[in-house]
Order: structure tokens, then sequence, then C-alpha cells
């Protein structure tokens, strides 16, 4: 955010902590009414407070919405920087006031964790009851959502970090990825499932009831690539659904095929409840990541569940694949 020194100086002399709160709660809520809420200000309150802070930056920061002056489209450029310096500030602020916290009072430390559906059974429970036996006091918050969304909300400190995959490089900017694995889809059935018994071709599952992802996601995508390289395409009467729970119960439950990344499967594959049916999935891998705020100020917590996360990974890119396809052969 470039400007003439003199108006910098005159920002730096004029800005308060005040109109920080008040446009770090904009740029994460990305409407106004929820950030007055939150702030317990009124809406008028929170504009003015945001123009006055947009007077002195001396540009526009905030890109509202068309459907009238309460919805934020997202930020500018001037204020995607601005979000940066205005998180460090407050998390620096923050982590002062602990720091003079009488030490014989407890002190409440959070770790928030972002994880794709698709990714979050195979790699997050070791992981967090790891974490547990050593972090016990720490309160953990796990958010499941679709990449975009997570990326959003790291990029706005409301996360600290994410596992996710690599988006769009202007989804990127101010993010940090760290290859962790990559999964293959597959295609998963109940045990007993009748193309499990007598072999299944990719035209074969377009004639069950499909599971698939929502608009939109990766996976989706990659299924989606994988049908029209075979000159295939999905039927429109597919169920979709990003919650992971819901998928595997169906799919426990019915005739119904779920195409998924290999590690929301992970544990039901391997415990014979559901089976990967013989289909050829290759160049469907898609690498997952640990994603972070390149900013972001140093922190225990976050280094540790990182650790724990790569070990995880290690961990499950070393499994045996001859128990996935015993099963397969069923």
């Amino acid at each position: 955010m470039k400007s003439h020194p003199d108006s910098s100086l005159a920002f730096v002399r004029n800005v308060q902590l005040r109109h920080l709160r008040c446009f770090v709660a904009v740029a994460q809520e990305r409407h106004l009414a929820r950030a007055a809420v939150r702030l317990a200000l009124s809406q008028p309150a929170v504009s003015k407070t945001l123009a006055e802070l947009e007077a002195m930056a001396g540009t526009r920061l905030v890109e509202r919405g068309t459907a009238g002056r309460r919805g934020v489209q997202g930020l500018s450029a001037a204020g995607e920087q601005l979000l940066a310096h205005a998180l460090r500030v407050l998390e620096a602020l923050e982590a002062s006031a602990q720091s003079l916290a009488p030490s014989s009072g407890e002190r409440l430390e959070r770790l928030r964790i972002g994880a794709l559906p698709s990714v979050a059974p195979a790699l997050l429970p070791q992981a967090l009851t790891e974490f547990r036996e050593r972090w016990p006091h720490v309160q953990v918050i796990v958010k499941s959502a679709a990449n975009a969304s997570l990326l959003d909300e790291l990029r706005a400190g409301e996360l600290d970090l994410v596992v996710g995959r690599m988006s769009e490089p202007g989804l990127m900017a101010g993010l940090s990825f760290e290859l962790l694995l990559a999964e293959p889809l597959v295609f998963a059935a109940r045990a007993g499932h009748p193309l499990a018994r007598r072999g299944a071709s990719v035209q074969g599952v377009l004639g069950c009831p499909l599971v698939i992802y929502g608009e939109g996601t990766i996976p989706r995508h990659n299924t989606e690539s994988f049908l029209s390289a075979l000159g295939l395409a999905l039927p429109a009467n597919t169920l979709q659904t990003l919650d992971v729970s819901v998928a595997r119960a169906l799919v426990l439950l019915s005739e119904a095929i779920w195409i998924t990344p290999l590690g929301a499967a992970r544990a039901d594959l391997e415990e014979g409840r559901l089976v990967r049916l013989p289909i050829k999935t290759a160049g469907t891998e898609e690498p997952v990541g640990l994603l972070l705020r390149s900013d972001a100020e140093p922190s225990a917590l976050r280094s540790a569940m990182a650790a724990l996360l790569r070990v995880g990974a290690k961990r499950q890119s070393a499994l045996p694949r001859r128990r996935q396809s015993r099963v397969a052969r069923r």
C-alpha cells in the first residue's frame, strides 16, 4: 500500500485501535451488519469508522457488494495489504496482554484448524489425539469447509492453519503451501455390493446411484475430468454433499457408489466396511498440504500441530496397499 510520506505520517498519527479492530471484523465477517454485532456497535458506527480509516489511508479498502452497502464483496489490493499488518498489530497486542496477566491465573490458549472434509478423517484424528496428550489445556477448534472458504478465513486470521489444497495464484497471496501427500480418487461401495462381486466398469458405476462432491470443489472437478477423458459425463441425478459422514452412511446403507479422494474413505476401506472398486484412476492424484499465513507470528502450538500432521501424512503414505487391493478383489 504505497502512499506519499506525508500521508503515511498522518495515517500513523491518526489511526487508532478501534479503526483496526473494525476493519479486521469487516474483513473477516464480509458483512457490515455481522461486523457490527461482533463489535457490539451499531451498523452506522461501523460504516463511519470504516470511512474514517479509508479517508486516512487515502484509498478504498473494502469493496462493497452490489446488493447494498451491508454486503462486502472483498478487500481491495490495498485492503489486503492493510489486513496483514492489522492482524499482526492485534495479535501482538493480545500477546502483550497475555504476558501481563498474573502468573497464577490460567490463560486460555487456542488453536484454530481448518480442514477439507475429504482430508480431515485421514489426517486429523491421530494428530489431534497426540496434540491433546502434549497440550491438554489448549482449546482446539476444527472447522471443515470448502477449500476457498478455508483459505479466505486463514488469510483473514480466523484460522491458524489449514489442511487443504493449492488454489489459484490470486487466492494464494500471503499464504504458504507445504506438500503433505497426494491422494487419488477412488470408487467406493459397501462390502457385498454387486459390482464388487462381479467386477466393475466405469459405465457400470454410472448406472448406480452416485454420491459425489459439490460443484466448485477439487474432487468434483477431478471426477468430471476423469469421466470426460473417457468420453463420459456424470448423470444428472447424483447426490452431492461435502459431508463425509452423510456420504459414507448412504453408501453403507444402499447400492450407491461414492467417488471420493482416498483419505476420506481410507478407514472404512481398511476395516472392510467399504470396498474400493477395481477402477484405475491414475492421474487423479491431488496434492494435499499444510497452508499457513506467510506473515503469521511464530506459534509453538501451530508448529506442534504442523509437525504432527507431517508425521501423520508420512504414516498414511507408507501404509501398505495390499489390504486395499485384497478388499477390491472380493
